[in-house]
């Protein structure tokens, strides 16, 4: 898909709600997207490997994960011209530009051999974009279909606070809401779903007393 075709509703949503706050997105967030850097230190990323994070915003997570496997390329995919420009200047001031590709796009639709000249990766990942995807079934699809044999999609997202107080959960969507972002109560299933149409392997836990959910599906070699 390219940037002419992307849903202009939902791009320019994103462009409004991070117009702003991109310059402070990753000072604030990393009080309350936690499992993060659980899903970089598990991505175990082969030797040359090839990792597409799905969502990439500031580029945090890319910057994160491309140094701590120095070896691996890595692709961004946003929909967001905004965070795109946040991203490509912090990879740019890391001096990672010749590593980390990034385009923009739409998660629930792309062409990855066209984007990125890359049509498989060893690992995909998505770190809380589910939540603020229309149609968000439709990235784990993607994603899915976007892994080359043996490869791995990784997900953490946020969870159902199942074992957190009620006031707790009201008082967390509540201030997610005016960001327009809403926990998946159907993630779990989604994904063990997916995992097995795919004939792939499925790991699933969760974090912070259901703060958060981590899921992982492993493709067939």
């Amino acid at each position: 898909m390219s940037t002419t075709e992307l849903p202009a509703s939902h791009a320019e949503l994103m462009d409004g709600v991070y117009r702003r706050q991109r310059h402070i997105y990753d000072l604030t967030r990393k009080y309350y997207l936690l499992g993060r850097d659980r899903l970089i230190s598990g991505l175990d990323v082969p030797q040359g490997g090839t990792v597409l994070e799905l969502g990439c915003g500031t580029g945090r997570n890319i910057i994160l994960a491309a140094r701590r496997y120095p070896e691996a390329r890595f692709f961004g995919l946003d929909i967001s011209a905004e965070m795109l420009e946040t991203a490509e200047a912090a990879i740019a001031r890391e001096g990672l530009s010749g590593r980390v590709t990034l385009k923009r796009g739409d998660a629930t639709n792309f062409d990855a051999g066209a984007l990125f000249g890359v049509a498989r990766f060893d690992r995909v990942f998505v770190s809380y974009s589910l939540s603020m995807i229309p149609g968000w079934e439709k990235t784990v699809s993607e994603a899915l279909a976007a892994l080359a044999p043996g490869g791995s999609l990784h997900v953490v997202d946020f969870g159902q606070q199942e074992g957190l107080p009620r006031w707790f959960r009201a008082l967390l969507r509540g201030w997610l809401k005016k960001f327009h972002v809403t926990p998946r109560e159907t993630l779990r299933e989604v994904l063990e779903s997916e995992s097995r149409r795919t004939g792939a392997s499925f790991h699933f836990r969760t974090l912070y007393r259901g703060y958060a959910w981590l899921g992982v599906i492993g493709a067939a070699k």
